[in-house]
């Protein structure tokens, strides 16, 4: 039973030839969608100021989904290590670790621009493998820039701030 569902569960998530495959694709592609298209509305100071509240029930939601994709991707592959540290396997923990730092760092929504690696996901929705070689140069230059990375989660709400800056971030 359990080697079954792992494997049904397999073809879902890792095959798109199937219809539920194509399904599964298409809702991480809406979710995608409406994570970058909040955290771009979020930014907009009378946005976040009238609906931030919908953005944090609309982030936490995706962070849930896409977390739990995670989880079940390792789950369901032969070896979960491979997963784990291949360039995809990154980019999906990537995609979900600044919510969970946000509530351990204060400060840490300056990491909001980590969640945009979401965007990487669709070359695998895509099958856009060929620009995989691109996609490991980008990481190439995200490890070497982690300590400039690093700074983001400071005290400060948002870089561009400072003490007569009256916009609202976060």
């Amino acid at each position: 039973m359990n080697s079954s569902v792992r494997k049904k569960l397999y073809e879902i998530i890792f095959e798109a030839d199937t219809p539920a495959g194509k399904l599964f694709d298409i809702l991480l592609l809406i979710m995608i969608v409406i994570s970058i298209l909040a955290v771009m509305m979020e930014s907009v100071p009378a946005y976040h100021n009238l609906f931030a509240e919908g953005f944090t029930i609309i982030e936490w939601t995706i962070t849930f989904f896409f977390t739990l994709e995670y989880f079940l991707r390792i789950w369901v592959v032969k070896k979960p290590t491979g997963y784990i540290f291949s360039f995809y396997g990154i980019i999906d923990l990537l995609a979900v670790l600044p919510s969970y730092i946000g509530l351990f760092v204060g400060g840490a929504h300056g990491l909001v621009i980590v969640r945009a690696l979401r965007l990487l996901r669709i070359f695998r929705l895509f099958k856009l493998s060929r620009y995989i070689s691109e996609g490991e140069t980008l990481m190439r230059a995200l490890k070497a820039s982690r300590a400039k990375i690093s700074v983001f989660p400071s005290n400060r709400r948002y870089a561009g701030d400072h003490p007569g800056n009256t916009h609202v971030y976060g």
